[in-house]
C-alpha cells in the first residue's frame, strides 16, 4: 500500500523525497480522474455540437478594465493560504512526520503566506494592467458548452466531496455522533452515491442557468462519470482506505504482513486473538461476513484475499518490523480487494458506453444505459463488500443498494422512454 507519493517512489525508483508525503494516494487519483473525465466531456460535447445538438450563448464583458479590489482580495487569499500551508510545510520542522495532521491543523508559517499572498495580488495587477485599454468597453462572446467543463468540474468537486463525506456520516450515523467534527475533517469516508446526486443536482441547475439542455449534457457525462470513478477505485484500492470487501476465510495474514492459506481452526482463532478489532465493526464474531474462495486460473492470491498492509487509516493490527510513526497495520484477516474489480469491470463498461455513443441516437439513452450499468456493478459488488446496513428495513440492505436499484428502475424508465420515440421516428420516415 501506499498512503501517499513519498512511499510509491521510494519503492519504486529508491527515492527519498520527503515532500512528497504531502500529495495522498487517493487524492492524487482523485485529480486524475476529474482530469481524464473533463477531458471526455469536453470530447463529447464538441461532438454534440457539431451534430447541431448543442448552442452556444452570448455574453457581456468589460475589456480593459483594471484589476477591482475583490480580484486583488480573492488573489492574495489564494496565495496566503498556499503560502501558509503547502510552502510553510517544507520549512517547519517535523510537518512530513504526519502531513495529515499539520494540514488539519491551524498551524503554517505567517510571514511566508503573506509573501506569496503579495505575489499573488501583484500578478493579478500586471495581468490586468497589460490589458488596460484608455477607456474599458463592454464587449458580447459566444460561450459553448464544452467551454463551460472547467466551471463544471469545479462545482462537480465541490459540491460531488461535500455530498460524499454527507451520505458517508448518514450512513455511518453512530459514529459521526461519537465524533462529529473529526468525521467531516476527516480524509476518509466518502461515498460515491452522495456525491453523484448532490454533484448532478447542482450541475443541472448550472445547466438550466446557463441554457445548456441537460439531457444532452448528462449524456455526455455518462462515460465521463464511468471512467472518472474506476480510476478514483485506483486510488481507493493504492492507500487503502478502507474501501475493501469481506474477508476471505481461507487465508490469513501473518505478523510481518504476508498472505498465508489457512484452515477453519486457523481463521476461528485469528479471529479470537483479534476479537477487539472485529467487534468494533461487528456486533459479534458470528456476524463477521466472510466466504472462503480459493485462486483459480492461476491468479495471484491478492486477487482474491489481500491485507492491505500500510494502509492510509490505520486499519487493523500493527505488522511487526515496521519502523515508521504512522502506516505500519495490516488486516488481520485477508479482505476482497473490491476497490481494484470495480476499476476493472467500470473500465470495461466505460469502453462499451463509449463505443455507443455515436449509435445512441436519441437523447438520454446514454443516460439510461450509464444508470443500468452503474446500478448493476454496485449492486452486484455489495455482495461482498463491508458496508452499513439498514436493520430497520426487511432485507436489510445497504445504502447503495437502495440507491443502486433506484438508478436500474429510472434507467429503465428512460430506456423504455426512449425506444417509444425511435419507434415513432421510425414510422414517421416509413
Amino acid at each position: 500500500m501506499y498512503p501517499n507519493l513519498y512511499y510509491a517512489f521510494k519503492d519504486w525508483f529508491g527515492v527519498d523525497w520527503t515532500p512528497l508525503k504531502l500529495i495522498n494516494s487517493f487524492g492524487f487519483f482523485v485529480a486524475i480522474c476529474f482530469l481524464v473525465a473533463a477531458w471526455v466531456v469536453t470530447e463529447e460535447l464538441k461532438r454534440k455540437q457539431r451534430q447541431g445538438l448543442l448552442s452556444c450563448t452570448e455574453e457581456k464583458i468589460m475589456v480593459g478594465a483594471p484589476a477591482s479590489i475583490a480580484d486583488l482580495i480573492i488573489n492574495f487569499i489564494l496565495g496566503f493560504v498556499l503560502g501558509y500551508k503547502i510552502i510553510s510545510a517544507f520549512i517547519l520542522p517535523d510537518v512530513m512526520n504526519d502531513p495529515q495532521a499539520f494540514i488539519l491543523s491551524a498551524k503554517g508559517n505567517i510571514p511566508v503566506g503573506l509573501l506569496v499572498g503579495a505575489i499573488f495580488a501583484g500578478l493579478k495587477w500586471w495581468e490586468k494592467h497589460k490589458e488596460k485599454l484608455a477607456k474599458p468597453e463592454e464587449r458580447y462572446i459566444r460561450i459553448w458548452p464544452h467551454d463551460r467543463v472547467g466551471d463544471l468540474v469545479i462545482y462537480a468537486a465541490i459540491f460531488g466531496f461535500a455530498g460524499a463525506k454527507v451520505f458517508h456520516n448518514l450512513e455511518n450515523w453512530n459514529d459521526f455522533i461519537k465524533d462529529p467534527i473529526g468525521a467531516l475533517i476527516s480524509f476518509s469516508g466518502l461515498t460515491f452515491y452522495g456525491g453523484l446526486i448532490c454533484a448532478g443536482t447542482t450541475i443541472a441547475i448550472y445547466a438550466r442557468r446557463n441554457k445548456i439542455r441537460i439531457v444532452h449534457l448528462s449524456d455526455a457525462f455518462a462515460p465521463a462519470l464511468m471512467i472518472g470513478y474506476a480510476i478514483g477505485r485506483i486510488g481507493c484500492h493504492i492507500s487503502g482506505d478502507g474501501d475493501w470487501g469481506i474477508l476471505n476465510s481461507s487465508f490469513i495474514s501473518t505478523p510481518t504482513g504476508q498472505v498465508v492459506a489457512a484452515t477453519p481452526t486457523d481463521f476461528s482463532m485469528i479471529l479470537g486473538h483479534n476479537m477487539e478489532f472485529y467487534l468494533s465493526q461487528f456486533k459479534s464474531l458470528d456476524a463477521v461476513r466472510h466466504i472462503s474462495v480459493q485462486p483459480f486460473w492461476h491468479l495471484p492470491t491478492w486477487l482474491f484475499a489481500y491485507n492491505y498492509p500500510h494502509n492510509v487509516i490505520s486499519e487493523g493490527t500493527r505488522i511487526v518490523g515496521c519502523d515508521n510513526l504512522q502506516y505500519c497495520s495490516q488486516l488481520p484477516i485477508p479482505v476482497f480487494p473490491t476497490a481494484f474489480y470495480e476499476t476493472v469491470v467500470c473500465t470495461i463498461l466505460f469502453f462499451i458506453l463509449w463505443s455507443l455513443r455515436s449509435k445512441l441516437k436519441i437523447a438520454g439513452q446514454m443516460t439510461g444505459l450509464y444508470l443500468i450499468f452503474n446500478g448493476l456493478e454496485r449492486f452486484t459488488i455489495e455482495k461482498i463488500r463491508v458496508n452499513t446496513k439498514y436493520e430497520s428495513l426487511p432485507f436489510q440492505p445497504t445504502q447503495a443498494e437502495i440507491i443502486s436499484l433506484l438508478l436500474i428502475i429510472v434507467g429503465a424508465f428512460l430506456l423504455f422512454k426512449t425506444a417509444k420515440k425511435t419507434t415513432e421516428v421510425e414510422v414517421v420516415a416509413e
